[in-house]
């Protein structure tokens, strides 16, 4: 049995390399294998999330088990060189959210089976988070009842790990606002209040007692709170040190733990670093990976339509939005206004709620289609300029090549490395 490496998290920053990691949520091959190339010159392993609703026994939005994921996550690695021993998986947000319809004691023994294939595909980083109420219930539970059916799930997950395998860690907690972004502009969030951290640390301690879970209550490495950062469908609120001050203060009276921020995509790199230097040491990015690739694919678009004018059928765009328009459950609740606001939301939005489309049949081809009209092809350096403008500083010192899966790589990667840069100083 090899030692989890997140187990000692939280005393990295007191010792040389990195003080904190980025946990990937995508599960966009494209994205992936951007962090991968990102992550692989430095010494940090790549910790990969996926949530209850993208990954589940059901097949989530992207039709993955968690066995699946797993084999999808390490054939992106083989193919790229990334080290199986270097890759964490983690799952994010597992509880009954998917199930919150149904009456509680349902929603839970899904989530039981759910957790339970998580630990069984080799998971070993979990987040646990029971908060939303179920049908009848409360939309938020409270602290009490959260850390009980936390707990349920903790058992399940150590009575489903692989024997002789990797002692998956835990996360508790949660964040507000929902998962993903919030659905409106916001002009500012409340930092989780000190007293309520402890709370609910305290809480899902005893609840594991009670459950007799105290050796994976040994092992819960991370809590989820408020550290200030969020971001709706048109802006971004950026993390204030000073606002965060007591809640990072407070850490010191919880030994073994960090704090996991949620929704950090979009924060500068000097806030990113700010954040792990405060003790938030798992910064958790998702939509701003695919809105950067969304970013980069469009800007080949326009590109191929430049060189090849009515060559393709449809313009990506087009296909993308026709893809939107057929199937809206995923964005209509999110993205408010009149049509033409709502238009911008679905392909501009920080939200990114486009990411749920990409795995479908149409538009996996029409990315496909546009890659093989550009393959081979070395773009002009001013087409570079005028649609992939990050870029081009890049292209025309002759360190990216102008191709168009370069480009769409290291639009990522851009990103990516923020994150690498502020969690190894």
């Amino acid at each position: 049995m090899t030692d989890n490496p997140l187990h000692s998290i939280a005393q990295w920053r007191d010792r040389p390399g990195p003080s904190g990691i980025p946990s990937i949520c995508t599960a966009h091959p494209l994205a992936i294998e951007a962090a991968m190339r990102s992550t692989l010159p430095t010494p940090l392993p790549l910790l990969i999330e996926a949530t209850c609703n993208q990954v589940n026994q059901d097949g989530g939005y992207t039709g993955m088990t968690p066995a699946d994921f797993r084999r999808f996550v390490h054939d992106i690695a083989a193919r790229v060189g990334f080290p199986p021993d270097r890759l964490i998986l983690g799952g994010d947000h597992l509880g009954p959210n998917p199930w919150k319809d149904l009456p509680a004691e349902q929603a839970m023994d899904k989530a039981e089976v759910m957790i339970r294939a998580y630990a069984a595909a080799g998971f070993t980083k979990l987040h646990l988070d029971c908060s939303m109420g179920c049908a009848g219930e409360p939309v938020a539970l409270d602290d009490a009842e959260t850390a009980t059916r936390a707990a349920r799930l903790a058992a399940a997950a150590e009575a489903a790990r692989p024997a002789g395998g990797i002692p998956p860690v835990y996360v508790i907690g949660t964040e507000v606002p929902i998962p993903g972004g919030a659905m409106e502009e916001i002009e500012g969030l409340e930092v989780t209040r000190p007293d309520a951290a402890l709370t609910t640390h305290a809480v899902h301690r005893q609840a594991f007692a009670d459950a007799g879970q105290d050796d994976a209550f040994a092992r819960v490495i991370g809590l989820v709170v408020q550290p200030g950062v969020e971001f709706g469908n048109h802006n971004v609120i950026g993390y204030d040190p000073a606002a965060a001050r007591d809640l990072a203060a407070v850490l010191g009276r919880m030994p073994g733990l960090v704090y996991e921020a949620h929704s950090t995509d979009y924060q500068t790199r000097e806030a990113l670093a700010a954040l792990v230097g405060d003790g938030f040491a798992i910064l958790k990015v998702g939509p701003g990976l695919t809105f950067m690739l969304r970013q980069a694919l469009y800007g080949l678009d326009a590109i191929a339509e430049e060189l090849f004018p009515g060559r393709r059928p449809r313009r990506l765009r087009d296909t993308m939005e026709a893809v939107m328009l057929d199937a809206p459950r995923n964005w209509d609740r999110y993205y408010h206004g009149s049509e033409a606001e709502q238009a911008l939301q679905r392909h501009f939005s920080y939200s990114d709620r486009i990411r749920y489309y990409w795995p479908q049949p149409e538009a996996e081809q029409a990315v496909a289609e546009l890659f093989a009209q550009l393959d081979g092809i070395d773009l002009p350096e001013t087409l570079v300029a005028q649609y992939l403008g990050g870029l081009y500083p890049e292209v025309r010192a002759g360190r990216l090549p102008s191709r168009a899966r370069d480009l769409a790589l290291a639009a990522v990667q851009g990103l990516v490395q923020d994150y690498v840069a502020a969690c190894c100083p």
